[in-house]
């Protein structure tokens, strides 16, 4: 499995899935067995989706509404398989991020606060996981009803699947039956890529910008220079205190430096991974709205994309917030490094080097940790205004091409 039985009702969600997908660490040859043809269906499913979409849409091209909810099939399979070749290239690099996360950010050793920030992280994690898969199953379920609701009354020749298959062959039992079956699971390995590795994204950076704010906290809770009753033993006098904040500064400064990295490694695998994301979530909420408000639409295909624009707003929402998260609560340590106790240590030797090691420190916290789209711009909440705006554009100049064309 990917991470060990836990309490954060995210975690289990997202590890059933990418195990779906074939993306789980291996213990084993069988699991490796496993995971590979779990993956080859997958990428089989996707593949057979892919031609059946292109062979629709050369036969329907001059039918502009048709050709328009083609493409926005299409383009959520290609975000889908774009996705699992990127984390596929980095597959080594992935599962590192997997096991780090599990034995550094879960199962950490955290004191009561402590538990108590990663317990808001888990909740916040688990309505954003929540909330966006059930709105991708409602669609993925939407897709299956609808021609079954259709295919109500009507006769052998004239039954519908959920994408078209221009072959007089398939229309007849039981090959309708079995080409149904077929289409609908290879749409559900579709759907499964399409919002489970979204949902680690999500989960990661919300635990990396906990992390942060764990260590924001330890900084600013230094309980070394407390008041204390000077003697000459050295164990109790100022020297002793500046050595006990200094080793703990030191694993604070050590604690900064692994999320860094490990943020530079989060770069590293989702950097391509989000570039794709910015530049299909535009044209698929602008098309997504289009076959929600086109006056030809039948009212079941309305029901598929209305909840899937409301996924998709979700997932952009879900994918910046976390982003943008992880950007302030890494630029915040600078913050909680001026309020630690840095003020009560004696002005010796040792005094000083701490407080140029803060500011080094404080230097380097003002360059936030942050996901790029391949360094074109930062992903932020600026990033889901931007999109959505785009989007509406897209959706004013299809509108009145559409107008224009009628």
């Amino acid at each position: 499995m990917i991470l060990e039985h836990d309490d954060d009702i995210s975690i289990a969600i997202t590890s059933l899935f990418m195990k779906f997908c074939g993306f789980w660490t291996a213990t084993n040859n069988h699991e490796r067995r496993c995971r590979i043809i779990t993956l080859i269906y997958t990428i089989i499913g996707m593949n057979f989706i892919g031609v059946v979409l292109i062979t629709d849409l050369y036969y329907s091209r001059e039918d502009f509404a048709t050709c328009l909810y083609i493409m926005c099939n299409f383009l959520s399979l290609v975000m889908s398989l774009f996705k699992i070749l990127i984390l596929l290239a980095h597959r080594k690099d992935f599962f590192h991020l997997v096991l780090y996360l599990q034995r550094e950010f879960l199962h950490g050793d955290y004191d009561i606060y402590e538990k108590t920030i990663l317990a808001g992280c888990k909740r916040v994690c688990a309505l954003f996981i929540c909330v966006f898969t059930c709105f991708a199953h409602a669609t993925l379920i939407s897709y299956v009803i609808s021609p079954i609701i259709v295919n109500i009354g009507r006769n052998e020749s004239d039954r519908l699947l959920p994408f078209t298959m221009w072959l007089d062959l398939v229309s007849i039992t039981p090959y309708f039956e079995i080409t149904f079956v077929l289409q609908a699971l290879s749409l559900y390995q579709v759907g499964i890529c399409y919002f489970c590795f979204d949902n680690f994204l999500c989960i990661i950076n919300l635990h990396v910008s906990c992390q942060f704010r764990i260590l924001q906290y330890r900084l600013i809770n230094m309980n070394i220079a407390k008041k204390e009753k000077h003697s000459e033993n050295s164990e109790t006098g100022p020297s002793h205190r500046t050595d006990k904040y200094h080793a703990t500064f030191i694993n604070c400064i050590q604690k900064h430096q692994a999320l860094i990295a490990y943020c530079d490694k989060l770069e590293e695998v989702f950097s391509s991974f989000s570039l794709g994301q910015l530049l299909v979530f535009s044209s698929l909420i602008c098309l997504d709205g289009y076959q929600v408000l086109m006056a030809n639409a039948p009212i079941t295909r309305r029901f598929i994309f209305v909840f899937h624009i409301i996924g998709c707003t979700a997932q952009l929402l879900m994918f910046t917030y976390s982003c943008d998260c992880l950007i302030q609560d890494s630029k915040n340590v600078s913050s909680a490094m001026y309020a630690s106790p840095w003020l009560r240590l004696p002005m010796d030797e040792d005094g000083k080097a701490i407080r140029k090691d803060l500011v080094l420190m404080m230097l380097r916290s003002k360059i936030p940790c942050c996901l790029t789209a391949r360094k074109f711009c930062v992903v932020s909440l600026e990033t889901y205004t931007g999109v959505m705006s785009t989007a509406v554009s897209y959706f004013t100049l299809l509108q009145q091409k559409t107008t224009n064309t009628a």
